[in-house]
């Protein structure tokens, strides 16, 4: 089973861009982060054209999240985080899928820091307290998206330029850490120990060019699932498409039984690692 996750930057812009990839990558189930698009503008008929079904909770001009998945319909379990009755904005989707819990997250950037943007971006965090209730469950659980941290200084192409962005400040480092403390596995750096992995590269600056990169796009996998992890990785050649997303979709395979035997596979499709 392949599920991925992929900030597109606006899905009916980029809508080109998902459906190729769809049909060359051909995941299960897919997490979409950044629609930038109001719940009747989703194209809902161009992705079960695909084959996929779909929940989705839109926003106008900013964020928006959803969950697809190929040849079957997703059954929403919850849409925003529990704690804050008042944050309206669509950052947070959940839904059941062949007995599995998969959550779309959508972390706020937070920038400017410090500021109020990077005050809310750390009470998203501890809103995801409710991550400890989902990894308390029986069943296998994934929370994948767009965190808009970079857990380490591996993760981003040149560290000393990046301490006082909300990305890479400490409090929103030691917020990512806390939060797979609970006893969830960061899928990428778990079967890729070492190598250096993005999965954003802005549009300024000639950064896909020169490999300017980071790592902000995580899937977190509870223990159940990480015993059937055999493969992840980054298909960072959707990045160098025509009018691509500055973001590369980031996948997991998972085996159907637990505790296979793994094995290493190219983490970062179309580009030589650095």
């Amino acid at each position: 089973m392949k599920i991925a996750t992929f900030n597109v930057n606006g899905i009916n812009g980029r809508l080109p861009v998902l459906l190729r990839w769809l049909e060359e990558a051909r995941p299960d189930v897919v997490c979409l982060q950044e629609l930038k698009a109001p719940d009747g503008r989703f194209p809902i008929r161009e992705i079960e054209t695909a084959g996929y079904g779909a929940i989705w909770w839109g926003q106008k001009s900013w964020n928006g999240v959803a969950i697809i998945s190929r040849g079957r319909q997703p059954i929403e379990t919850r849409r925003g985080l529990p704690g804050d009755a008042d944050d309206s904005q669509s950052r947070y989707i959940e839904a059941a899928v062949e007995g599995m819990v998969i959550a779309c997250l959508y972390v706020p950037n937070g920038n400017p820091a410090p500021g109020p943007k990077f005050d809310y971006k750390l009470r998203w965090f501890q809103q995801t307290d409710y991550a400890a209730e989902l990894l308390a469950l029986d069943v296998p659980v994934i929370l994948a998206g767009d965190y808009n941290v970079i857990p380490t200084e591996l993760d981003v192409y040149k560290p000393e330029r990046w301490g006082d962005d909300a990305l890479f400040r400490p409090e929103a480092r030691e917020a990512f850490r806390a939060l797979v403390g609970q006893g969830w596995t960061d899928a990428l750096p778990a079967l890729h120990p070492g190598e250096r992995l993005y999965t954003f590269w802005d549009y300024f600056r000639n950064a896909w060019g020169r490999d300017a990169g980071l790592r902000l796009d995580h899937v977190l996998l509870n223990p159940p699932v990480a015993k059937r992890l055999v493969a992840a990785g980054v298909d960072r050649d959707v990045r160098g498409w025509e009018k691509a997303s500055d973001h590369a979709p980031v996948w997991v395979e998972l085996s159907e039984a637990a505790r296979p035997v793994r094995r290493r596979r190219s983490a970062s499709k179309g580009g030589q690692q650095r």
